[in-house]
């Protein structure tokens, strides 16, 4: 599990133990059906349970955490059904995103596309699949701003890292950055040219690429998966 780090100032005790614990989720370092104790990370971060207990809630709240009174807290298993309503979800939004960053993007919102793919690009090299994913998350992020809608980044988040821990298996087992970077790329050239409908079809084939990936994971990690019909 990662350490604890130094608190920041306007950062809260919850803030910094939810973080570590999602980080370690959504990087597999805790994996589907993991057990997680209250005490165990409460004597980690030096602190009572009561702020571990609001970590775990907030994470519950995202699909990450199963919390069973009575029962160990266990690291959340993937849900077929929450995969197709998370995608379905996020689809949805970031293609209006998508069209809106068309229609308004400017210079500086270029510049910033340009910016997030070079390191993107620099992720690739250093062969950092972690850095990547991150980056991931900041280059749609971007595309949110640049087409004004930054309350669309929050869903869009919610949403993915519903799915994320599939896309770490899919990164590091297939290698699919170039591929990603390389739908980005084409994305933001869509938006930077003011083309909409480009913009939306190239961001449909980004977001379906992960399809025949989750088909294949549901087969070779099936214990990541919950039963049928829960």
């Amino acid at each position: 599990m990662a350490q604890a780090t130094q608190l920041g100032a306007r950062r809260t005790t919850v803030d910094d133990i939810f973080d570590n614990l999602r980080d370690d989720i959504l990087s597999l370092r805790l994996k589907p059906g993991d057990k997680i104790s209250e005490a165990e990370v409460a004597a980690q971060f030096g602190v009572s349970r009561q702020p571990v207990r609001d970590a775990f809630s907030r994470l519950s709240h995202l699909d990450l955490l199963l919390i069973r009174p009575q029962r160990a807290t266990v690291v959340k298993r993937f849900s077929t059904r929450q995969i197709v309503k998370a995608r379905f979800v996020r689809t949805a939004i970031e293609m209006e995103v998508l069209r809106r960053a068309a229609d308004l993007c400017d210079t500086q919102g270029a510049d910033l596309l340009t910016t997030a793919l070079a390191a993107q690009e620099q992720a690739i090299k250093n062969a950092d699949v972690e850095a990547f994913g991150a980056l991931d998350y900041d280059f749609h992020e971007t595309l949110c701003q640049i087409a004004q809608a930054d309350f669309a980044f929050d869903v869009i988040m919610m949403e993915k890292s519903k799915v994320d821990r599939l896309c770490v298996l899919s990164l590091s087992k297939e290698n699919r950055m170039p591929d990603l970077l390389e739908d980005h790329r084409a994305i933001a050239q869509a938006v930077t040219n003011h083309d909409p409908k480009k913009a939306v079809e190239v961001g449909r084939l980004h977001l379906a690429r992960l399809d025949d990936t989750i088909e294949r994971i549901a087969v070779t990690n099936a214990n990541f998966f919950e039963p049928e019909g829960v």
